[in-house]
């Protein structure tokens, strides 16, 4: 199949679509599991453009046939109902305008985050499990798919890091937005004498790459450690030494998965978010200028951070690269970041 800007041309929408439809029903395609699920997904995504076009042109004529019942009976209540349909066919529009700006190699793909906390102590950790949960309300809001893969929790509460992956269509492309530090400022609940603290956390995000034959990881270049697991996983996880740990000597990457029972399963895994960072860090550094694989992490210390959380003496959210902010933190700690995200994808580009 030729290649297609096919975004808002619904003719080669459908016409995308039906040919993916007729390739999933081939028996090379039928008896090749792996293929068979790429081209599942790449039917979900063009089905879901699809549907989002046609709902938009539905309600457009509907609107249609409404405006010239209000003209009619000067009905105010039609008027009303026609303001709020419009509103939701921009917010319609403005969803696939954003798709378009995802057209970066890996923006299509699943993401695998992981979360550190920095400086701050226990206040940091506390912060750390709170954009944990932060990102879990995000895609449950979304309909991605969140995995814990690796979990580290602190000395006296919260989380000092976390990998998860985020599957769905664009999860990479989307979140890719987030990566950088994030700072809290609040009054800390483990402060005896109430007193304001800020505390920092990192957040990385890679694509999650299936496969990648330019990257080659030799048996000598990397250590594998076994551990017991920590996570949920009732009395298999204290028994046997399935987590793994692998650290890839020749960049110092470290990367772990304890969420499956198996160590075969875990160390497949931790591979795959090897591989995926090997790639980030040789894109990266072929494209350093470039942001859509590598954002700038910098130190997670004051100074250094995308955004702020701030709850006391006020309360906002800002992101300091594009100044989108909000003043309804406790929405943005329920998953509410959308708005942070398409503000950063289009001053972005």
């Amino acid at each position: 199949m030729r290649k297609r800007d096919t975004l808002f041309d619904i003719d080669n929408l459908r016409l995308a679509l039906k040919e993916k439809v007729a390739l999933s029903e081939t028996p090379e395609v039928f008896l090749d599991l792996k293929k068979a699920q790429q081209i599942s997904k790449e039917i979900a995504s063009l089905e879901s453009k699809v549907s989002a076009f046609s709902k938009a042109e539905n309600t457009i004529n509907d609107m249609a046939d409404m405006v010239l019942l209000a003209e009619e009976e000067n009905d105010e209540s039609v008027i009303e109902l026609i303001n709020e349909e419009l509103s939701n066919v921009e917010k319609t529009v403005e969803e696939m305008r954003l798709a378009a700006l995802l057209t970066g190699k890996y923006d299509k793909l699943n993401a695998i985050l992981t979360l550190h906390a920095g400086a701050g102590g226990t206040e940091a950790c506390d912060w750390t499990e709170m954009l944990y949960r932060m990102y879990i309300c995000y895609t449950e809001k979304n309909g991605y798919t969140l995995t814990e893969l690796d979990r580290l929790d602190g000395d006296e509460a919260g989380i000092k890091s976390v990998s998860f992956k985020v599957e769905g269509d664009c999860a990479y492309g989307y979140l890719k937005a987030e990566k950088g530090v994030h700072r809290l400022v609040r009054i800390s609940p483990f402060d005896a004498n109430k007193r304001r603290h800020t505390s920092f956390a990192s957040l990385e995000v890679t694509p999650e790459i299936e496969e990648d034959n330019s990257i080659v990881i030799k048996d000598d270049e990397i250590k594998v450690d076994t551990f017991r697991s920590s996570g949920a996983g009732g009395q298999h996880v204290n028994k046997t030494e399935s987590a793994i740990r692998i650290t890839h000597i020749p960049t110092g990457i470290v990367v772990a998965c304890q969420n499956e029972r198996s160590q075969t399963q875990n160390k497949e895994m931790a591979m795959k978010m090897l591989i995926s960072k090997l790639l980030e860090k040789r894109e990266a550094e072929r494209l350093e200028r470039d942001n859509d694989i590598k954002g700038e992490i910098k130190k997670i210390e004051w100074g250094s951070q995308i955004r702020s959380y701030v709850f006391c003496p006020y309360t906002m959210v800002k992101d300091h690269r594009t100044g989108y902010e909000t003043g309804d933190v406790n929405a943005v700690m329920d998953g509410d970041i959308q708005g942070f995200i398409n503000d950063y994808l289009k001053k972005s580009q």
